[in-house]
Parts: C-alpha cells; sequence; structure tokens
C-alpha cells in the first residue's frame, strides 16, 4: 500500500487516510460514491495497519472538501504537529489549482508519491519531497469496471474492501455477485 511506503520512507507517526466529502475537482465529471461508503471501504482496507487510519474530518464539515480547510481543523485538533500532504504525481501537477493553495503550502510540507521513470516537475517555490513507490497500473476507475464486470480483483483489493463493496451494493447491478 502506497501510504505504508510513504509511512517508512518518512519516519512518520500516522498517515490520514481523508475521505473527501464532495470532491471539487471531481463533481459533476462523474458519479461519485457516496462519502460515507468510500469511508467504510478506506476503514476497511486500514484496519489493523499501524499508524494507518482513516479521516473523516472533511465528512464531518459538510459541503465540499478543501484540503486548506482540513489542514487548518487538524492543526487546532493536533497543535504543534507537522503536516505533510501526500499526493499522487497526476495531482501535485495540478495542484496551483487547488482552492487556496498557497494556504496547503504554508500549513503543510507536499508529498508527491511517484512512480519509477519520468519525475514529476512543480512550480518553483514549493517546498516539497519525493516518494517513490513501485508502478501499479491500476485506477479506481478500472477497479469499479473490474468490479461491474466480474474480472478478477484479486491482489488489487483486500478482501475486507470487496466485503464492503458487495454488502453495500456499490459500483453496478453486479455488485453482489461474486469475484
Amino acid at each position: 500500500m502506497t501510504a505504508v511506503n510513504v509511512m517508512h520512507a518518512l519516519d512518520l507517526d500516522q498517515v490520514i487516510l481523508m475521505v473527501a466529502n464532495v470532491p471539487w475537482q471531481k463533481q459533476g465529471s462523474r458519479r461519485i460514491t457516496p462519502a460515507e461508503d468510500r469511508l467504510v471501504m478506506v476503514e476497511a482496507a486500514v484496519r489493523g495497519v499501524p499508524g494507518l487510519v482513516a479521516g473523516r474530518t472533511e465528512i464531518d464539515r459538510g459541503g465540499a472538501s478543501y484540503t486548506a480547510d482540513t489542514l487548518g481543523a487538524l492543526a487546532q485538533d493536533h497543535p504543534g504537529a507537522e503536516f505533510f500532504t501526500i499526493v499522487g504525481d497526476d495531482a501535485a501537477a495540478g495542484l496551483p489549482t487547488w482552492e487556496r493553495f498557497r494556504d496547503v503550502l504554508d500549513r503543510s510540507r507536499i508529498v508527491v508519491v511517484d512512480r519509477p521513470g519520468t519525475p514529476v516537475v512543480l512550480p518553483a517555490g514549493i517546498d516539497w519531497v519525493r516518494v517513490e513507490v513501485p508502478r501499479l497500473e491500476v485506477s479506481s476507475t478500472d477497479l469499479r469496471s473490474r468490479f461491474v464486470d466480474g474480472r478478477p480483483l484479486d491482489y488489487l483489493i483486500t478482501p475486507p474492501v470487496l466485503e464492503v463493496i458487495r454488502e453495500r451494493a456499490l459500483y453496478g447491478s453486479l455488485a453482489g455477485s461474486p469475484s
């Protein structure tokens, strides 16, 4: 899991996999799985993994989810903590388009999870660190399609997450069928 690699590489105490309430950059581009369902999947994925926790700060706040707001809330809850915003290379490339991205830069250090090959380049003046992880050629869109089509998901999704998807009948009419 990428989060475990980043936690180890940077010697972090904890990584919060924050679940967006309304992911503003995806809104209107496709159907978005309800936040509570996404939270239950993340909880299932991190259960028993030391140092990883599912975060619901953005869900509890409601409305569109902005990293700047989340970092502000976390700073109030954890005074003196050092924060890192961990993103993939695709998200890092779009960082200047984020709502109040300068606040994100002021409140955290950017960690870019990059795959071997051509490293991402960020605009000058951004304090960031690169963590390279093994390449796994699979997208969330592909995973959803595989589930709906009944194609194998072995080694791509953990059994507890598959169980949540089936129990909640997520991702299409075949969600209750075995993989």
